[in-house]
């Protein structure tokens, strides 16, 4: 389910978005909602200034990609071995945690 995430650093448009996103976090959730997204990014090329400047989406808002993130060993290990076994995710006294059957 979660394996085909891009990678940190990716760079993307969301549909209807004018200004490229990248990408600094994947599977979160926004303090203010009780919603997981895939992703969260900043401004590129401006990047983080403040927390308030992030901004929460998922694979199906990205209109572009114009650049895929750094991939190496770590990376693709952590795809295979974490981001591959993910099942549904819910939201629990404020931390994402699997859903239980």
């Amino acid at each position: 389910m979660y394996q085909d995430l891009l990678p940190i650093g990716s760079v993307v448009v969301l549909q209807g978005g004018k200004r490229k996103l990248m990408i600094t976090g994947r599977i979160l959730s926004n303090d203010k909602m009780e919603e997981i997204f895939d992703y969260c990014g900043c401004i590129y090329p401006i990047g983080m200034t403040s927390s308030d400047e992030l901004f929460f989406f998922n694979r199906e808002d990205i209109d572009q990609l114009f650049f895929i993130g750094f991939q190496d060993v770590e990376e693709l290990s952590f795809k295979e071995e974490v981001l591959s076994e993910l099942g549904e995710l819910t939201i629990k006294d404020g931390k994402i945690v699997p859903v239980e059957e």
